[in-house]
């Protein structure tokens, strides 16, 4: 990643969410809502000094808090995802909602092998059939949509060619081309950012709720800071599923490099080939493969016999 897309990320994943939070909480204090009744007026300073102070402190909190929650970017991604078997009262609600998500899932298959009747009909099984392929297997369904989502990348992106996808994909990762890095940085930057941004709104619905519970006129943060959360965590859905084509992309150009990566000779054809990856999956699992034998063409070039001189040695 150049210096450009760093930056980029950076106010794009981290800076712009935590200053939006940022900017919420400071409107609801400057408004005296935790102390009494609103007044949204008092919310904008009249002074240049004032707005200067303000947009300061924006800028300063927003950039501390961007970097003590950056180590916790992945665990942000995975609780939307729904991996909530750690504590029982959410492992519980978790199983709730992935029946709910089965129920919808068996709605989908009986919709896509209904009878067509029209162009309309048509048009919408193909719809369907388009969201049943971005699903996961019903046993291995989360409770979210955003979760099946990226789970249907990441348990079947690799698994068509034998490669365990999980294990393989940090291995993969580093063979694929600078366009292809490229998009996938970019989708996973605008994933990271959308999920940010949902939970700056849920956080905000809260301060909002703490904050206005006995004013019903102003319930209308509360409301708005919901809408935008949902806007917000469909669009990570959205994404997730572009990067899940992503990775299936990744798989279909680069699984070749992998294995001249590590050193193994290409397969011949598509069995052969689908039983070296399950081998180098088996590898990644920590279990070795027996007759497996390496490539080194650089090696094998080295010491090949130098050429001889075919007439021989001249007699003195």
């Amino acid at each position: 990643m150049g210096r450009a897309g760093f930056v980029r990320r950076v106010l794009s994943v981290h800076f712009a969410p935590c200053a939006l939070f940022v900017a919420g909480i400071l409107a609801l204090v400057r408004a005296g809502s935790f102390s009494g009744r609103s007044d949204w007026e008092a919310v904008w300073p009249q002074r240049p000094v004032a707005v200067f102070g303000a947009l300061t402190t924006i800028a300063v909190c927003a950039s501390l808090l961007g970097l003590l929650l950056q180590p916790f970017q992945v665990r942000a991604v995975r609780v939307l995802e729904g991996y909530w078997d750690r504590w029982p009262v959410t492992a519980r609600l978790a199983g709730v909602l992935a029946g709910l998500q089965r129920r919808r899932l068996q709605a989908l298959r009986r919709r896509a092998h209904s009878t067509a009747r029209g162009d309309t009909d048509l048009r919408v099984r193909a719809d369907v059939r388009r969201r049943l392929a971005a699903h996961p297997p019903a046993d291995v369904l989360l409770p979210t949509a955003l979760g099946n989502a990226l789970r249907a990348g990441e348990l079947s992106a690799g698994e068509r060619y034998g490669l365990t996808t999980l294990t393989s994909w940090p291995r993969i990762f580093p063979q694929v081309s600078d366009r292809m890095a490229e998009a996938l940085g970019s989708a996973r930057d605008a994933l990271d950012t959308a999920v940010n941004f949902c939970w700056a709104f849920l956080v905000l619905t809260g301060a909002g709720g703490a904050a206005l519970y006995d004013e019903p006129s102003a319930w209308w943060w509360c409301g708005s800071c919901l809408v935008l959360a949902a806007v917000a965590y469909k669009g990570a859905v959205t994404t997730a599923q572009a990067y899940s084509g992503l990775m299936h992309v990744v798989y279909d150009l680069h699984r070749f490099d992998l294995l001249a990566a590590l050193h193994y000779p290409l397969p011949a054809d598509r069995e052969s080939e689908e039983e070296t990856l399950s081998d180098v999956s088996d590898l990644f699992a920590g279990i070795q493969p027996e007759g497996r034998t390496y490539d080194h063409p650089g090696a094998r070039h080295r010491s090949s016999p130098p050429a001889q001189d075919g007439g021989g040695a001249t007699e003195a």
